[in-house]
């Protein structure tokens, strides 16, 4: 696309204008980006100048490149007429700008407009680059987070099942694919995964990933420099949509009404949602009603808890890519000790190798012992919602069947309540989880459980403070 503001200006055969060396030329472009700053501000420099990259002199116009068709045609719109000018009073001979889209073999080509790719910070939203990670919009993916590296066991198989059903499928199997669970199960790990099988399969299927945070984060800069039409483009252009995080948008109505409208908009279009929370869709709260539905309407799929096979066969996963041995009898201990989630398994591992490495000591059961004392202590500490249950059938003195029991009087049915509201509070275990061990009971149960507890704290002092006492003997 050519910005040509030659007004009446003849047509200049090739060659370098006066003062157009490589140098000159390089040092003219800077002369003009410095200008286009002070006059329009950093937010859209920072957007849309910056991005754009100079090829040279030809034909009397100085030649840009940009990123995306959308990133060229917003600047020839916007910004075009004061380029074209300012080139003018740099170099003698240039009269006007041409604008190319940078394809991705790397060569400069004229292409018709088209939707953005572009966030209107210039983080890319395409999902291939050069390096081998795809970037999200402010989001990069890890390369080595493939599928081939996530260890699978009976808590996160469907997940697992699941995401590599999507990643290979042209079409959306499961729309949204809603995965849900404690940190440091996999979540992200499985989105990435995703985001690197859709490269490997197909490049030029376009992948957006960042986190709700992201998203709030670059909706509400749209709305601050009346770019909103901007940022509806360039995230309805996208193949696959992939938010980590959900529920840090929660609360943010704006924002939320958004990401409904997005998500629409995509589904009706059959491009593929993936969205990652701490809880199912009906658990989370501050989350709009309508949202939230839609949310549930695909595979909600929960990754549950690690057991101790699954723990023994992450470290043994992990033990073989380390330059360390790692006697069996020290993973077992590691798998029976640290029960909390994935991530503080394997970084216990990382530290117990690091210390040998750089030490030289044998790696043993002692050792990892004495490095991992943090560790081993906040897991020993970790309450259990059988150990809450226990401590309230002792304070209201009622046995523990009765936790599980379907009676209702209330000398049961309020301790009951009161279990159910200390292991929300208490643990990281959801709302369905709770239930189940609360025989099997449904997670709107607990849900008016954790809400009539709190609202008789509010106004009986002996529940408040059997509550308080409870959770202090607990927490120890």
């Amino acid at each position: 696309m050519t910005v040509d503001r030659n007004l009446g200006s003849p047509e200049r055969a090739s060659g370098n204008p006066e003062g157009t060396g490589a140098q000159g030329v390089e040092g003219s472009w800077a002369r003009v980006r410095g200008k286009l700053r002070n006059e329009f501000g950093d937010a859209a420099y920072k957007s849309w100048i910056q991005p754009l990259t100079l090829i040279g002199i030809k034909d009397g116009r100085a030649v840009l490149t940009a990123s995306t068709r959308f990133q060229r045609d917003y600047v020839s719109i916007h910004y075009g007429d004061r380029l074209a000018g300012l080139w003018r009073q740099e170099v003698g001979g240039v009269y006007g700008v041409e604008l190319v889209v940078n394809a991705a073999g790397g060569t400069a080509k004229v292409e018709k407009r088209r939707s953005p790719r572009r966030a209107s910070n210039g983080d890319t939203i395409d999902a291939a680059n050069d390096s081998g990670g795809i970037d999200g919009v402010g989001a990069s993916v890890d390369a080595k987070n493939t599928f081939e590296a996530f260890v699978t066991g009976k808590p996160n198989e469907l997940a697992y099942a699941a995401a590599q059903r999507v990643a290979d499928s042209q079409s959306a199997p499961f729309n949204p694919l809603f995965l849900h669970g404690a940190v440091g199960l996999g979540k992200t790990h499985l989105m990435h995964a995703i985001a690197l099988r859709i490269r490997e399969n197909d490049p030029s299927r376009k992948v957006a990933y960042m986190s709700a945070e992201r998203f709030m984060y670059l909706f509400i800069r749209a709305l601050r420099y009346k770019e909103t039409m901007a940022f509806k483009e360039q995230f309805r252009s996208v193949d696959v949509l992939m938010i980590d995080d959900i529920q840090f948008i929660a609360g943010k109505d704006s924002t939320q009404e958004e990401f409904f409208h997005t998500l629409n908009a995509l589904m009706d279009e059959s491009k593929q949602i993936v969205v990652s929370a701490d809880k199912s869709p009906s658990e989370l709260e501050g989350i709009e009603e309508r949202l939230s539905s839609r949310l549930g309407w695909g595979l909600v799929v929960d990754i549950h808890p690690t057991t101790y096979e699954l723990r023994l066969s992450i470290l043994q996963s992990k033990a073989e890519r380390l330059s360390v041995e790692f006697p069996e009898r020290v993973l077992e201990f590691l798998a029976h000790k640290i029960t909390s989630n994935v991530r503080e398994l394997e970084g216990a591992l990382t530290r117990i190798a690091a210390h040998a490495e750089l030490v030289g000591r044998e790696v043993t059961i002692e050792t990892a012992q004495e490095l991992l004392q943090d560790v081993l202590r906040a897991n020993d500490r970790r309450i259990t919602i059988e150990e809450i249950q226990k401590r309230v059938c002792e304070r209201y003195n009622i046995r523990m069947s009765d936790m599980h029991s379907a009676r209702r009087a209330r000398a049961v049915a309020r301790p009951r309540q009161v279990a159910m509201y200390l292991a929300k509070q208490l643990t990281s275990r959801s709302l369905p989880e709770i239930g189940r061990k609360f025989g099997g009971r449904d997670h709107t149960t607990v849900m008016h459980a954790v809400k009539k507890i709190d609202e008789l704290r509010a106004i009986d002092s002996t529940i408040d403070e059997d509550v308080d006492l409870l959770s202090r003997m607990l927490r120890g």
